[in-house]
């Protein structure tokens, strides 16, 4: 992600903490890319806002609720507060709302990227509560007692697979990834598994797609029995040697996850150029994308969003108030035309009139072509973003604040 200091300063950020850029890799053919790319790098560099101490990672699964409250940047709390019941009204909520097929005005997917374990990439395999943070589930009890149903978790590849990715996977970062994916599934909510690392293993461009296959086995092996589990291939490749190896990882990651015994769940596949919706058809994607196969036929195609003038998401203007629609109005043509389902993987905009209007746009084209789009997850949520333009962490968020009323009617 390019970072204007308008938009350091918008994230309640100081300059200081970019001290990982994500690699850049310089290509020579004919697919040319898009410069911009989207909000969601900032998580692979951003240092937290406030440190929590934490001295002991998460219990077992579906048995905590941590409080979600946070002490502002000049004051980091001194414990964590851990209750061991669960919300009775948000489990009906998400029952409700996954139970019921689509209507008037709603999609059958709506949620949130809940941000944290992605922090602090620097610092490998870094210090729980001090680089990163698992989301909390208190915030997750709050969003789905709001009837949202699906939560994106990115993570980093080399926290889970430690020292290359096809190594055996790390038992305290997938104990606490577990517990958190159980707390939601078991509140009826999807829990989707994404390693937000754009293509890149270590910062350099992975392209074994034996070792990705490899490294997605593993991780569907300890899901597999969880129906209300999603693998999410891979955060926004970029800058790609060809087009052509993104599809060919994307179905080692399928290959990878089916090989498991993982027969049931969806498997959402992401493009290059950020995998953005507006540039699919111009991008390459288009070309190659459609020809990837999945014998449960469960292949779900994830496109980001955002309505800034680049489509980075790095500023909290968006260019019109029709803009959301107009953004996704080709892929959703490519989507119908190829028989296709998509995601909105990642969407936002400011919190002010323009880019309410554009919101609105983009989720009422989701629904008036819901026979190819299942839904939408905002970017994003998480305890340490702090006054960041799109926050949507309960309950004061720039974001939640702006959009939670707004959200909520398409469920």
């Amino acid at each position: 992600m390019r970072f204007s200091t308008s938009f350091i300063a918008a994230a309640g950020l100081s300059a200081s903490v970019f001290a990982a850029p994500i690699t850049e890799v310089a290509i020579d053919d004919c697919d040319s890319e898009p410069s911009n790319s989207s909000a969601a790098a900032v998580s692979s560099t951003v240092a937290p806002s406030v440190a929590v101490p934490v001295t002991e990672s998460l219990p077992s699964p579906t048995s905590i609720v941590i409080s979600s409250t946070t002490a502002p940047a000049s004051e980091a709390p001194s414990s964590i507060a851990v209750s061991v019941t669960r919300s009775n009204t948000a489990v009906a909520a998400v029952a409700a709302a996954t139970g019921t097929s689509n209507s008037t005005g709603a999609v059958q997917w709506l949620g949130v990227n809940e941000s944290g374990a992605e922090f602090g990439q620097a610092n490998i395999p870094g210090v729980l509560g001090t680089d990163y943070i698992w989301p909390l589930t208190a915030t997750i009890d709050t969003l789905t007692g709001k009837g949202m149903n699906i939560f994106r978790i990115p993570f980093l590849m080399e926290r889970l697979a430690q020292g290359t990715m096809t190594a055996a996977l790390d038992t305290t970062y997938l104990g606490d990834l577990s517990s958190l994916v159980s707390h939601i599934t078991a509140a009826g909510a999807y829990a989707v598994l994404d390693p937000h690392n754009f293509g890149r293993y270590g910062g350099s461009v992975f392209t074994s797609t034996s070792d990705f296959q490899t490294f997605w086995k593993n991780v569907a092996t300890e899901f597999k029995t969880d129906d209300k589990v999603i693998f999410d291939c891979n955060n926004e490749f970029h800058d790609m040697p060809s087009n052509q190896l993104v599809a060919d990882l994307n179905q080692a990651c399928i290959d990878g996850v089916r090989a498991a015994g993982a027969t049931t769940q969806y498997v959402f596949v992401e493009g290059t150029s950020y995998t953005g919706a507006w540039t699919w058809t111009t991008s390459g994607n288009s070309d190659v994308m459609g020809n990837l196969t999945d014998p449960s036929d469960k292949i779900v195609y994830e496109m980001h969003q955002y309505l800034d003038s680049d489509g980075s998401g790095t500023s909290d203007v968006c260019v019109s108030s029709t803009i959301g629609a107009e953004r996704v109005a080709e892929a959703t043509k490519w989507l119908q035309a190829n028989g296709k389902k998509g995601i909105i993987g990642e969407f936002a905009g400011g919190a002010n009139d323009v880019c309410k209007s554009a919101v609105t746009g983009l989720l009422d084209s989701l629904v008036a072509a819901s026979d190819v789009w299942m839904g939408a997850m905002w970017w994003g949520g998480g305890p340490w973003w702090g006054d960041y333009i799109f926050s949507f962490e309960p309950e004061a968020g720039t974001g939640y604040v702006a959009y939670i009323d707004t959200l909520t009617k398409y469920i």
